[in-house]
């Protein structure tokens, strides 16, 4: 899965020629992004099977911002990938719902429905309890979505919350949060055996615990953040696979785009070299 966490201030020189030469500085920006994007998605997406564009580093430029994150949308759909929308939400159950209906759904008002992004999927934060959960889940039910549920993060800090144990000597937070996610994907129109339509985010830089989360959550699909930047490994990861190549979706944003920085060359042919590495890897162990 390719990330797309773009900055503005390290584009890739193609995009930022292709940026308006005067107007508001949000505009300029906004229009770089949506270049180095379509781009990125051009080198790289062959070799993937979606984007998942980190929602705020788009929202930053204001409307500007978002309509570049539409038409990326647009652009990652017609070049035929999915789309998950990480923005990981997550608030009490009428927030929820409007959350749902941005990203998956419409809004009914009085002058007709308005759309939302139209993505395949988005992230959650879990941690208002299942009542806030619902209300996403069934938004992305009714559009035939997927909700990728946090679970245990990639990010260093993710020790100081979700390895607490419940209780003294009990399961640390993440493995209760596991439950959680997996009672949710039984609840889901799935057949028996086939995966949930509710996934997990499982971070690539603690691959001690993916064996422990795949016990828990044997028909979650995995998202598997972590990979490359923040020092994550795919060789780690085969459990996340073992119900199949489909189980496991490892993501990568920052090594995918920076990659020309490593292997030298153009930025295009470094970012597909790298998809294509990492799409190597991860089929290894499926």
């Amino acid at each position: 899965m390719l990330g797309l966490d773009p900055d503005p201030a390290r584009l890739w020189p193609d995009a930022l020629a292709r940026a308006p030469a005067d107007g508001p500085s949000a505009r300029r920006a906004a229009a770089a992004v949506r270049s180095h994007c379509a781009a990125l998605i051009d080198a790289a997406g062959p070799a993937c099977v979606a984007v998942k564009p980190q929602l705020a580093c788009f929202e930053r430029l204001g409307a500007d911002g978002w309509a570049a994150l539409a038409a990326t949308v647009r652009h990652a759909r017609a070049a035929g990938l999915l789309v998950l929308a990480d923005g990981k939400r997550g608030d009490v159950a009428v927030s929820a719902a409007a959350y749902a209906q941005a990203l998956v759904g419409a809004t009914p008002t009085p002058f007709g429905d308005v759309a939302g992004l139209g993505v395949d999927a988005f992230t959650a934060n879990p941690l208002l309890g299942v009542d806030a959960l619902a209300p996403l889940v069934a938004g992305a039910r009714a559009a035939r979505a997927g909700v990728f549920v946090l679970v245990r993060t990639s990010n260093p800090g993710a020790a100081d919350v979700e390895d607490l144990p419940l209780a003294a000597g009990g399961a640390p937070l993440w493995e209760h949060l596991a439950q959680i996610v997996a009672r949710l994907g039984e609840a889901g129109p799935s057949s028996r055996g086939a995966l949930a339509d509710v996934g997990a985010v499982v971070g690539a830089t603690a691959p001690e615990h993916v064996a422990r989360m795949r016990e828990l959550m044997p028909r979650t699909v995995f998202l598997l953040p972590g990979i490359g930047a923040q020092g994550g490994h795919v060789e780690t990861l085969a459990p996340a696979f073992a119900p199949g190549r489909a189980a496991g979706l490892v993501s990568a944003s920052r090594s995918i785009a920076a990659a020309h920085e490593v292997r030298g060359g153009s930025p295009a042919a470094a970012a597909r070299a790298e998809a294509e590495r990492l799409r190597s890897a991860a089929w290894s162990l499926s």
